[in-house]
């Protein structure tokens, strides 16, 4: 199989995968590494569709495999990453963030994912500084404005958290978190009005 064979099947099983035919995306990756037993992109590929149908102990053993065949594959550690906050594995989900954000550098999905699990490891204020990074690389991003605005409540600071929210539903009205999370500050901001009042 050539390479062009091979890149048109990848796309392929991309378009099937945002489809969210995971099974039928494994199977074309799987009809390339039949053929060409080393392509990395395969067993990424492989990995990222069990993630999605929520067998992580495959995914995990797909994507060890693209790294065992590329070691520098910031994708791959990207994945396993995100595999291991799944478990909420926070330290070795960081472990392989932090390698995925030293082989892409300012990648906006990697920084979020790596500000998410710092913020869920203990280290808030290094997330927060993280997610912002990734704020400022790719904006209108709903997951990492969702994700920032997280941070910002459970850190208090309604100013913050208020206007990331309200950022949300205006690029995707129907997003259940960014409402559900907006009730919640909204809910803080009266109270700190309330109390100032008082004082």
């Amino acid at each position: 199989m050539d390479d062009d064979k091979i890149d048109e099947l990848l796309d392929r099983a991309d378009e099937l995968k945002f489809n969210e035919q995971y099974e039928d995306a494994i199977k074309i990756c799987e009809e390339i590494l039949a053929d060409a037993p080393d392509c990395v992109e395969a067993y990424e590929e492989i990995g990222d569709n069990f993630i999605s149908l929520n067998r992580l102990e495959k995914a995990e053993k797909a994507l060890r495999k693209a790294i065992e065949l590329d070691p520098k594959s910031a994708n791959a550690c990207y994945l396993l990453g995100f595999l291991f906050s799944c478990r909420r594995d926070w330290e070795e989900s960081l472990r392989f963030l932090e390698r995925a954000d030293e082989f892409k550098p300012n990648h906006p999905e990697i920084l979020r994912c790596l500000g998410w699990g710092l913020a869920m490891a203990g280290s808030p204020d290094k997330g927060i500084i993280l997610l912002e990074r990734a704020r400022a690389l790719s904006p209108d991003d709903t997951y990492i404005l969702t994700d920032l605005g997280v941070c910002y409540l459970n850190a208090k600071n309604i100013d913050k958290a208020l206007p990331i929210f309200r950022r949300v539903l205006e690029i995707d009205p129907d997003n259940v978190k960014a409402r559900d999370c907006l009730v919640i500050v909204e809910e803080y901001a009266d109270k700190a009005k309330n109390f100032k009042r008082k004082t």
